[in-house]
């Protein structure tokens, strides 16, 4: 940790916050102090922006071939310091290390991913147009400067995510990650440089005053695209201010996942993928399950199963051997969890498992299997990011179908069948943009990853990922 850049990064030099300012970042199994980071501002925005705007014409005439080794260098780097970087991501996150080194895996994936798009680039059209009058030319160029904002759950991953297919694309970025996680990224940025990223094409301006950061930037005209994954009541706040100079906007927003399962259901499977899908990450990811519909008739042996597999699960801090769930991230996010759980518990809800905080130091909160939620619980409207699973029980298809579309996100839902009619039913009718069939893990670097409704606009990954970072141009030529 102490080699880790405690700067900012812009125009390719680690430079101080404006007057010297920094902030600190804490462990959230103990609540210390790990260190102090730069605390940009204003100011700070400002040159982090003019770098990138510099930097944008002789980036974008790269030829695809040195972006494409820029990033399958990098990759090569990550995956040769994988135990540093899962060190001091469940350091500042707090997930265990097993987890962590599974996210490095993961997110360096993305650079190999978008490093082999980078060549592959094409407008995807020329010919004789209807009239006969002209020929047409469709080409793709980069959409100019891009401002990017992660979150701390998948601190790696989601930087990876977003500056590969704006590397491979031919575009400059401005980077804030999240303040609870900046050393992650100022690594990433760090590794970048050491891959021969150009200066300037990358700048990381960590801060905890975002609102005097991100605002100047979106509204100064100059930064074409703006990609951001959190909240949905930031996000709307965000597409407000991308609007005084329509500034191009991709978000990954919140999500209120359901995790259904049928009465002809592999009830091992259902509870393999519960696991998977309620606790990586501690169950601090938008695509976790929030809400599990289980039929009447089976409901009461997967509730004991779940109930089993999540009390047997072991808490602790994140480096510690042996441990399965570490910490959430803060004070707020335990607090919230808490009271999710006890309004549940308040209106008739059954603890088959967890439901109470523990004693000691650390923001930690027990796996919790509620049986006989109430539809009104809070939990059931709202994002848990935490360890519990909240089961209601149904007898019908359109039902439940219905329960689960009942509610303003759409990012991903979890479907427990047999008959292949029924899953593609079910999955068809959903109102999400990802379905885990018989399977509890969605995400993969090659598959476009974003929802709709409020979960937000556009996808990540997958073929179209770079899309987000491209713009077309058509040329007219007459027919002589």
């Amino acid at each position: 940790m102490n080699d880790v850049p405690k700067q900012l990064f812009i125009g390719g030099k680690w430079l101080d916050a404006e007057a010297g300012a920094t902030m600190p970042v804490d462990d959230p199994a103990t609540g210390e102090i790990l260190c102090q980071v730069a605390d940009a501002g204003p100011e700070d925005a400002r040159l982090a922006e003019e770098a990138a705007v510099a930097a944008q014409e002789e980036w974008a005439r790269t030829a695809p071939r040195a972006r494409s080794e820029i990033l399958r260098r990098a990759y090569e780097i990550i995956l040769s310091r994988t135990d540093e970087l899962a060190l001091l991501m469940t350091s500042e996150m707090g997930k265990p290390l097993a987890e962590a080194r599974g996210e490095v895996a993961y997110a360096a994936e993305f650079f190999r991913w978008f490093s082999e798009e980078a060549v592959r680039i094409d407008g995807g059209g020329y010919g004789v147009l209807p009239d006969g009058r002209n020929r047409m030319l469709l080409t793709r160029r980069p959409v100019g400067p891009c401002l990017l904002i992660t979150p701390w759950n998948f601190p790696l991953a989601m930087g990876t995510r977003k500056i590969g297919p704006a590397i491979a694309a031919g575009c400059t970025m401005v980077f804030k990650p999240a303040p609870q996680t900046p050393l992650t990224s100022l690594a990433l940025a760090g590794i970048l440089r050491e891959a021969g990223l150009p200066d300037g094409v990358l700048n990381v301006v960590t801060t905890s005053r975002a609102d005097k950061v991100v605002e100047p930037i979106l509204r100064g005209g100059r930064i074409r695209k703006l990609s951001f994954t959190g909240s949905t009541q930031v996000g709307r706040i965000l597409l407000a201010q991308c609007a005084d100079t329509v500034v191009r906007a991709s978000m990954e927003l919140g999500g209120n996942a359901p995790f259904i399962v049928f009465d002809d259901a592999d009830l091992d499977a259902a509870v393999d993928g519960a696991m998977i899908a309620k606790m990586r990450n501690m169950g601090e990811a938008c695509t976790a399950a929030n809400r599990f519909f289980v039929h009447s008739s089976v409901a009461d042996e997967f509730a004991a199963r779940l109930a089993e597999r999540m009390g047997a699960l072991v808490v602790g801090p994140g480096t510690q051997d042996g441990v399965d769930v570490g910490p959430l991230i803060d004070d707020a996010g335990r607090a919230k969890v808490e009271e999710l759980v006890a309004d549940a518990v308040g209106r008739g809800a059954r603890v088959l498992v967890g439901g109470a905080t523990p004693d000691g130091p650390g923001r930690f909160y027990p796996p919790t299997v509620l049986a006989g939620v109430d539809p009104g619980s809070r939990l059931m409207g709202t994002e848990i990011f935490g360890p519990v699973a909240a089961i209601l029980t149904f007898d019908d298809e359109d039902e439940v179908i219905r329960a689960a579309n009942d509610t303003p996100w759409g990012l991903v839902g979890y479907v427990f069948t047999a008959g292949l009619d029924r899953s593609l039913r079910v999955s068809e009718r959903l109102e999400v943009g990802m379905v885990g069939l018989n399977t509890g893990l969605v995400s993969n670097p090659a598959a476009p990853f974003g929802g709709i409704k409020q979960s937000g606009l556009g996808r990540e990954g997958g073929r179209v990922g770079i899309d987000e970072f491209l713009e077309y141009q058509y040329l007219a030529m007459p027919v002589k």
